[in-house]
């Protein structure tokens, strides 16, 4: 039975109701093939029955080769742009759909924005089961709707075998910000402190525990979610926050070593705060990686002064996403270059370099 698309036209005040013919019919049973990529009748019949229906908005219902948004008065635009390249497609707690929504709409709200609109764009492998695509075209619905954000355009291109892994994913964000902060990293003062919203590294060991097969007595699950919402608190409550970062590829160390060289700073962290799960630890420790260094999809690194540290992290944990908010460290003084140290379980002092080097290739 071929699944019917309803919306209603915006040029007229009667609801259409698309009905696709059975000849052309795209079902579950199919796979991708070139031909809906095509521009043609065969990508209006994937269009229309599996991804306009689920994605619904006034946006795409005009079906331009644009989105038109009006800039709220008083807020400043801000756009990001990304792509999902993740092997599998998909893990424990989530799925290149759902990584692509949450991915991006972090990063603007990671700048102090309100996501407002994104694009999606998939190439597809001729191939890939369409069963797998309704699945991920459901998740990226899901996620988009619990961000509050509409998928507004969008663009599909099919492939050859073996020339995409199956799926890979292209999201762009624009969002709104209407206050300062955060104020960037050209704020940061010595005497800061440094906070994380929650334990880390259980995105990097879920991909790559499904990705090897890897038996371990506990399901590992990606930590990927929206953090719009608990970040838009976050500001509410304390405008004075200074700077804010995802640290996905490359983990805490990575984006510790961004800020350390882009403000001039040393940034020393103490190993018996930094919050890591018994399971994530001891994943780690059986792949050889440092839980500082592995990728995270729902987490934020916050610095703040350090009269709101308490605060801020009070105002974290009363979100489901900052439960596990901890204060794991101060900007200890201006530094050229800037660099990162960590105070170790030993009672010593290390260097906690940039990553160098591919260590977890496909993360997202």
């Amino acid at each position: 039975m071929c699944p019917q698309a309803c919306w209603t036209s915006p040029l007229h005040s009667a609801t259409i109701r698309v009905v696709i013919i059975q000849a052309r019919c795209v079902n579950e049973n199919d796979t991708i093939k070139l031909s809906h990529g095509s521009g043609g009748l065969q990508m209006q019949d994937l269009l229309r029955a599996r991804v306009w229906p689920r994605l619904d908005n006034e946006w795409l219902r005009e079906q331009g080769d644009a989105a038109v948004l009006a800039c709220p008065a008083g807020a400043q635009a801000v756009f990001t742009t990304d792509s999902f390249v993740v092997q599998p497609l998909f893990f424990p707690g989530g799925d290149i759909g759902h990584l692509s929504v949450c991915g991006t709409v972090n990063d603007l709200a990671m700048m102090g924005a309100e996501p407002a609109a994104l694009s999606l764009a998939f190439i597809l492998e001729t191939g890939f089961p369409v069963e797998s695509f309704d699945r991920i075209v459901e998740s990226i619905a899901a996620t988009a709707r619990a961000a509050c954000v509409a998928i507004v355009t969008g663009d599909t291109k099919v492939v050859e075998r073996g020339h995409a892994d199956g799926m890979y994913i292209t999201t762009s964000g624009l969002g709104w910000k209407r206050g300062a902060a955060p104020t960037g990293w050209r704020t940061v003062e010595p005497g800061d402190a440094v906070i994380v919203s929650g334990t880390l590294g259980h995105h990097g060991v879920a991909v790559l525990a499904a990705r090897n097969k890897l038996p371990f007595a506990t399901e590992l699950r990606t930590d990927a979610a929206p953090l719009n919402g608990m970040v838009k608190a976050l500001l509410d409550a304390h405008p004075d926050v200074r700077w804010l970062r995802d640290p996905t590829r490359g983990g805490l160390a990575a984006a510790l070593n961004e800020l350390a060289e882009q403000a001039g700073i040393e940034v020393v962290i103490d190993e018996a705060r930094v919050p890591v799960s018994p399971d994530v630890r001891g994943a780690a420790e059986v792949l050889g990686l440092d839980p500082l260094y592995l990728a995270n999809e729902g987490r934020c690194v916050v610095v703040c002064p350090d009269a709101a540290a308490a605060g801020v992290v009070a105002c974290l944990r009363a979100h489901e996403h900052g439960a596990g908010a901890a204060r794991i460290g101060t900007v200890a003084r201006r530094a050229t270059p800037g660099r990162v140290l960590m105070k170790t379980l030993l009672g010593g002092t290390r260097i906690v370099d940039m990553p160098s080097g591919e260590q977890m290739p496909r993360i997202c």
